[in-house]
């Protein structure tokens, strides 16, 4: 079987511009959802599944971010990727970051992703991950009965590996937010900001773009009335 990554970079730098008035006085990462914040759940998520080490990345109100950070009780162990100067988006983000993260397959983690696990959604992407058929491999979510996401879809899957949506209307699933990857593999990318999505087209169009399905509710924590909807549906399970 192979390892799970004990390494993670977290996604934290963004401005968080869809969550005002939310993010006037801090970083989205902070914003709570059942009295947490975001990057709370999604750094939690991520020890239970093994990660030792996160790498985040800091731009808006950095400093508040790196006191939350410092002052958290339990693991992982974070280490901070300083974009105060540039937001690089997630591509430059990863690209900044490779020197932090060390060689070995690392997870990608955004922070606005809450989920309800009916099983182990890291453990199955653990599992489907491979490093030599493999660039990336994606956690999705279905597109239907998503709280907080009005796309119309990001991927067909077919038998683990994906395809982008292209002229389709709508595709039956949407990324939630978490990946496996290299840690290398956004440095051919240019300098300064860019997305990780012209990357992602051209492993899939190679067939090396994969991903597994969570089993349980995801929750796409983008904007107030998606954080109201989140709470409001963990407030349901008591």
């Amino acid at each position: 079987m192979t390892a799970a990554p004990k390494t993670a970079m977290v996604l934290a730098a963004g401005l968080g511009t869809r969550m005002r008035p939310l993010t006037d006085d801090r970083p989205k990462a902070l914003v709570e959802v059942r009295g947490r914040a975001l990057i709370d759940h999604v750094l939690d998520r991520l020890a239970d599944a093994g990660v030792e080490r996160a790498v985040v990345n800091v731009h808006w109100f950095a400093d508040r971010l790196e006191q939350h950070l410092a002052g958290r009780g339990r693991g992982p162990d974070i280490v901070i990727s300083d974009e105060r100067a540039e937001l690089l988006e997630t591509g430059g983000g990863l690209k900044k970051a490779h020197p932090l993260l060390g060689d070995d397959p690392v997870f990608v983690a955004n922070i606005d992703s809450v989920w309800i696990d009916r099983g182990d959604a890291l453990a199955d992407l653990v599992r489907l991950w491979n490093s030599e058929t493999m660039d990336a491999a994606l956690l999705l979510a279905r597109r239907e009965g998503a709280i907080g996401f009005e796309g119309d879809g990001d991927f067909f899957l077919d038998d683990g590996r994906l395809t982008f949506r292209g002229e389709a209307a709508s595709a039956p699933f949407a990324y939630m937010g978490v990946h496996i990857t290299r840690p290398g593999y956004a440095d051919h990318g240019p300098d300064g900001p860019f997305s990780l999505s012209p990357l992602w087209r051209k492993s899939a169009a190679e067939g090396r773009l994969f991903g597994c399905v969570l089993d349980g509710d995801w929750m796409h924590v983008g904007d107030p009335q998606a954080r109201d909807d989140a709470e409001a549906n963990l407030a349901g399970l008591g």
